[in-house]
């Protein structure tokens, strides 16, 4: 197992890595909209889809792949009326359509929108 870390996401909050690696699976943690330059989060769900699937692409990056490679991602959303806004934001940086869930929970860490976290896979 690999411990996948980078400066341009921003640092797991809890005792957890940003990713991990195993067997040419690359599994991210969940994303939340943090931008880890300003660890400031943006308003509304869409500028925040953009900061968590921006987020998860730099884990994907510092592991050697890009959202092309990813085959699964689940999505939490603290509202399902945000469901249409996240997607359209979503299909701009998931064009390869992998598997998916979604789902609405209760709360998410630091009052967030959002959280976003993929499963990717190195090509042979």
């Amino acid at each position: 197992m690999k411990v996948i870390t980078t400066t341009k996401a921003p640092a797991a909050i809890g005792p957890y890595s940003q990713g991990m690696e195993v067997n040419g699976l690359v599994f991210s943690s969940g994303q939340i909209p943090v931008n880890p330059k300003t660890g400031e989060v943006p308003e509304g769900i869409e500028a925040q889809a953009r900061q968590s699937c921006k987020n998860v692409g730099e884990i994907l990056k510092a592991a050697g792949i890009g959202y092309e490679n990813v085959i699964k991602t689940t999505c939490f959303l603290a509202e399902m009326a945000d469901f249409g806004a996240f997607n359209q934001v979503y299909e701009e940086f998931f064009v390869s359509r992998p598997a998916r869930s979604c789902v609405a929970v209760k709360e998410l860490p630091k009052g967030v929108l959002c959280e976003v976290e993929a499963i990717g896979v190195k090509e042979n």
